[in-house]
């Protein structure tokens, strides 16, 4: 399974060189594809998945696209992240749309690293105890929490302390955001809600249900 990785690594290198800087680090039983330091892309068993924020899932879902689907201690999780088949691959043009629409849309939604926030224990939710997790987890500033999301923050966390909650979910996602975890905008709450009850074990999905509260009304 290395050898197909490294392959595919390297194709996609040379596909998307034009980019920026590419490089790689292990993510999620995979390797992450970074263009100057923005990931957007995983290779995981030899395939290629390009990550979808904003409009683009829904355009990648028209298309059939498949989610990708990574295995936590047995538990299937669905990412954001779309397999890239031959037929896209040899549409290379189409392909790099694709992976510059996905870079811009990551980027848009950053603010650059030397922001006026100084450490992570400065954003809302985020005090000292949870600062040093996410340094734990391999998150120590402000620009890679944002870069990463709260979702798979939350993952990365989970490999630190196993017995997390809905609340760290909502306080990821507020830190982000810039609000306090109870004050959630309700289209990020359900988004938050929902993803994190794909996630729950039967038990857990009883164990959220009684700490979340009634779902947000839709408008």
């Amino acid at each position: 399974m290395k050898s197909k990785n490294a392959a595919r690594t390297a194709q996609a290198k040379a596909i998307f060189s034009v980019l920026g800087k590419i490089t790689t680090r292990s993510q999620f039983g995979g390797y992450g594809l970074l263009a100057d330091g923005i990931m957007f892309a995983i290779i995981a068993e030899g395939e290629l998945y390009l990550r979808a924020p904003g409009d683009l899932e829904a355009e990648f879902r028209s298309l059939g696209m498949e989610n990708m689907v990574y295995s936590k201690r047995g538990l299937p999780i669905t990412m954001r992240y779309y397999w890239v088949d031959d037929a896209l691959w040899q549409r290379e043009r189409e392909l790099l749309a694709f992976a510059s629409r996905a870079i811009v849309a990551v980027r848009k939604n950053l603010q650059p690293p030397n922001h006026a926030f100084a450490r992570l224990k400065d954003l809302p939710n985020i005090d000292i105890a949870m600062e040093r997790a996410l340094w734990r987890a391999g998150i120590r500033t402000v620009y890679q929490l944002r870069l990463i999301g709260a979702q798979e923050g939350y993952l990365l966390l989970q490999q630190q302390q196993q017995n997390l909650g809905l609340k760290a979910l909502l306080s990821l996602a507020g830190a982000i955001a810039g609000y306090h975890h109870a004050a959630l905008p309700a289209s990020i709450r359900r988004e938050m809600l929902s993803w994190f009850d794909s996630i729950a074990t039967r038990p857990g999905v009883q164990r959220a249900a009684a700490v979340r509260g009634p779902l947000p009304r839709r408008e």
